[in-house]
């Protein structure tokens, strides 16, 4: 018999007794359950072993046996509600629930945050949109940024401790040396193994960077080789003396050789790194430990990330489950995200091309203007403030005269990605602005990745995005500068063929300071990019995660969050 139609014959039974521990027989109840003699025996069997009822059974002819409910209907129902939560059934345990939406959000929160379970560490949090691709090679998110880096290991990477956020350590290779600027020779780690088992070699990373140097970042490696075991060489067609920086981004992280061929690798990947993905759908997205990751073991034994569409996105909250009901404060450990909203204008097919519609974006666009439109219960935890410039603490724009010509055309294109909590909000804001000089604005949806790859580049004019760099490093702009050709393929080829002289007269010259001041000025002073706001990122304090520092990305480090036992 099916659990449900179990549930249903004890619903009977309960509801035709009034949950009363009552004197009765097999035939009474054969009666009530529609169901014969024998199969009453092996109901009531299944119950009791469920612990729902106590059956006391009669001795000697006539005498009646003993019913006794161990649960009452509603109890029987929450639990089994709450079991189809712990699986990520959450419509099914809302229609159990017959759709009382204040139960369901109570039951999700007492199995969210922090709990341990045959030995091991969980940490379950909620988040408001499933992860479709978490590979490096793809257009991501911030979110998948930060998984991508749970899952894969490079080359080198940036180093998160305390006091050295940014510095460029070994992963895969525990050290490099020059052996000119246009030769750099990497010494691995050996016997590092994937996460289904198989050894890392360097067919592996000769595939990988076949793939990463199609990049325009990388377009400058020339040739990858392997002189001997465990050391690999990269020949490159200029200068470089920061090729190791270069190799800690994100998209030059370590792939397997067959990778193309393995079924849902986008949504399962195999890496290196820390945490293996086991389960990955439109309710759960779950991280296992990886017991052979070349690293130091993650303390964290198991993610979850629960994927609740009403989840205001700001803020992580994993909390002891027996702390939930207490209020829950938000965190002193706030930091600014390297980064911005911003507008991205196309200046080659778009009305921007034109001096008019530039001119009359730049100032009625203004991040002040939008940012006087907006009500701010609107925007849930976001911590927005103005931006004037691509990162905070620029400033590269200036408000422009509003008394500006209101061109003739009536009609502007906008695109955004979906699944964003804010983005419609926003563009509902631009679409005001606009509309008081008699202007409509069309929007279009897209995914993050079509936006990057420059889908329907033709038909836009505006694209509202969003830039998370991950990093203080004056360099982290230069792969989100580079990311996918989205930049470039809507700026005039003059101006970005200049950003690119700057960068090459940078990598070709030692211990020089990376001009980043320069890219963002020449972005936001032409018009290309109209920086509108900042936001705050961090996480909810808890008593007893230690560990948890809130990240560039908003996220922290899966495998440094432990717990701490509270004394008794």
């Amino acid at each position: 018999m099916s659990g449900q139609r179990l549930k249903l014959q004890f619903q009977r039974l309960y509801n035709h007794f009034g949950g009363d521990s009552i004197e009765t027989n097999l035939q009474d109840i054969a009666e009530v359950l529609f169901c014969t003699r024998r199969n009453v025996r092996m109901v009531i069997n299944k119950m009791v072993s469920e612990g729902w009822i106590d059956w006391q059974p009669a001795v000697g002819r006539g005498k009646q046996s003993r019913l006794i409910f161990n649960n009452t209907d509603s109890e029987l129902q929450l639990n089994y509600a709450r079991k189809l939560v712990a699986e990520g059934k959450l419509e099914p345990a809302l229609v159990t629930l017959e759709h009382n939406a204040e139960k369901l959000v109570q039951l999700i929160q007492e199995q969210l945050g922090i709990s341990h379970h045959q030995g091991k560490q969980i940490v379950r949090l909620p988040y408001y949109r499933s992860f479709e691709n978490i590979t490096p090679l793809k257009p991501l998110r911030r979110s998948e940024q930060h998984l991508v880096r749970q899952i894969f290991s490079g080359l080198t990477q940036l180093n998160e401790e305390k006091g050295e956020e940014g510095t460029v350590v070994g992963d895969i290779a525990h050290t490099w040396e020059p052996i000119t600027p246009r030769h750099w020779r990497f010494y691995l780690r050996p016997a590092i193994r994937f996460h289904d088992g198989h050894l890392l070699d360097s067919h592996d990373i000769f595939a990988t960077f076949a793939k990463v140097k199609q990049l325009s970042l990388f377009a400058h490696i020339d040739e990858v080789t392997s002189p001997f075991s465990n050391i690999i060489d990269f020949h490159l067609s200029q200068d470089d003396y920061h090729f190791p920086d270069l190799l800690a981004n994100i998209n030059a992280m370590i792939q397997p050789a067959n990778h193309a061929s393995l079924t849902d690798y986008e949504t399962f990947p195999i890496g290196t790194g820390p945490y293996k993905v086991v389960v990955n759908d439109k309710q759960r997205f779950k991280l296992e430990a990886f017991e052979q990751y070349f690293g130091f073991r993650a303390l964290t034994d198991v993610v979850e990330v629960w994927i609740l569409n009403s989840f205001a996105a700001c803020y992580l909250q994993p909390t002891s489950s027996d702390t939930l009901e207490h209020n829950v404060h938000i965190s002193s450990r706030l930091s600014m995200d390297q980064g911005c909203t911003f507008l991205l204008l196309n200046r080659i097919s778009g009305l921007a091309q034109q001096a008019d519609w530039l001119s009359y974006f730049q100032s009625r666009l203004y991040s002040l203007n939008v940012m006087r439109e907006m009500d701010l219960t609107q925007v849930g935890d976001f911590k927005l403030f103005n931006a004037y410039g691509l990162l905070p603490g620029w400033i590269h724009t200036q408000q422009l005269p509003e008394l500006v010509v209101i061109p003739n055309k009536r009609l502007v294109t906008l695109a955004y990605q979906q699944e964003h909590p804010i983005y419609p909000y926003i563009a509902a804001l631009i679409e005001k602005l606009l509309a008081k000089d008699g202007i409509r604005l069309k929007i279009i949806e897209l995914s993050y990745e079509d936006i990057i790859l420059g889908k329907q580049v033709e038909k836009i004019d505006i694209w509202l995005n969003g830039m998370s760099l991950g990093s203080t490093r004056s360099d982290a702009i230069l792969s989100w500068l580079h990311n996918f050709d989205h930049i470039q393929r809507v700026m005039p080829t003059n101006e970005f063929k200049q950003l690119q002289l700057v960068i090459s007269e940078w990598r070709s010259t030692p211990k020089r300071a990376f001009p980043s001041d320069i890219i963002g000025q020449t972005l936001s002073q032409t018009g290309q990019t109209i920086p509108l706001f900042h936001n705050w990122l961090g996480v909810n304090d808890s008593v007893q995660l230690q560990g948890m520092e809130s990240n560039l990305l908003g996220w922290f480090d899966f495998k440094s969050v432990w717990s701490k036992q509270q004394n008794a």
